[in-house]
């Protein structure tokens, strides 16, 4: 940690661990250092990144308002999988928001990033640790396979228990409206704000992370729909790999399919879907099949990262 805190007070890019996915991190406040983001990932400059931090207290002095429903939020959910969209103060660099009147910001909730936060003066800006497009990291390892000879450290935190980004929540327009599925359940936030506005997509300016329609995608053909045999055309069967809730596909090569929950478990399935899409693209594949999860709790998370991973296909 404290090497980790180094590096970033010299204006250099860290991967650290949460419990959704690695974040590749910069100071906040530096302009400089959150471009080397951009640039490490190849990420298109109108994608905002999610500010990090440790305490409600040190929020308060970024954003211009904090409404209430959204303080109610902040209570049940941080630290955890949830982002906050709230307007934000000019301490705030417009390089962070991608030159939106808001900024996203959450607590994340892992004890390694909480210590390495409390012992910042600046908040982290930190999207994914991986190309942009690819499927996210859950574990050190896999940010090092990409990224390891681009970044001078990755804090190895172990692997990341929920394993799907967090759901973001926008208060821009003052009424709560989701901007992104993700480790928070719908039911779950409608237990405290009632009913609740979705918004997921939005490709020319986005006013979050993850609302293009193409994201998290393998290097493989990946088709999203329920499968049947009728899916493959002209395609040998040995380059072939299915992704599945539970179901095993008769006609599949066993060690080229992965069932995310044998038990059917919505939450054991989101934190491995990530880590599945990346065992089977590096098996050298041409095709991986991903059968839709029961759209409820975070199996509608997940239906978003898989719908949009197939968006090219």
């Amino acid at each position: 940690v404290n090497k980790a805190v180094e590096l970033l007070q010299q204006g250099k890019v860290v991967a650290i661990p949460t419990e959704t996915v690695y974040g590749l991190a910069a100071n906040a406040f530096n302009p400089e250092a959150v471009v080397t983001i951009f640039k490490i990932k190849d990420r298109p400059f109108f994608d905002p990144l999610i500010v990090h931090t440790d305490s409600l207290q040190k929020i308060e002095g970024w954003v211009q308002d904090f409404p209430e429903s959204a303080k109610k939020l902040a209570e049940a959910f941080w630290p955890g999988p949830l982002t906050l969209v709230l307007p934000k103060k000019e301490t705030i660099p417009d390089i962070v928001t991608a030159g939106n009147p808001t900024v996203a910001v959450r607590i994340p909730n892992h004890p390694l990033t909480l210590d390495l936060l409390s012992k910042l003066d600046f908040p982290l800006a930190a999207p994914s640790a991986n190309p942009f497009g690819y499927v996210s990291p859950t574990t050190a390892g896999h940010v090092d396979d990409q990224l390891g000879n681009k970044i001078p450290y990755i804090l190895n935190g172990g692997p990341c228990k929920v394993g799907i980004e967090s759901t973001i929540v926008s208060f821009a327009s003052g009424q709560p409206t989701v901007l992104r599925l993700g480790g928070i359940s719908l039911e779950r936030l409608q237990e405290v704000t009632g009913p609740i506005e979705v918004q997921l997509h939005q490709n020319s300016n986005p006013l979050a992370p993850g609302q293009m329609d193409s994201h998290y995608a393998p290097r493989a053909t990946f088709v999203f729909g329920q499968i049947g045999e009728q899916t493959i055309v002209n395609e040998n069967l040995l380059y072939t790999g299915a992704i599945t809730l539970s179901r095993v596909i008769p006609w599949i090569a066993e060690e080229n399919q992965i069932q995310l929950s044998k038990n059917e478990n919505l939450d054991e399935a989101a934190s491995n879907i990530f880590a599945a899409m990346r065992i089977l693209d590096k098996r050298g594949l041409r095709l991986i099949l991903a059968e839709p999860l029961p759209d409820k709790g975070l199996g509608r998370a997940v239906n978003d990262r898989l719908r949009r991973a197939a968006h090219k296909n």
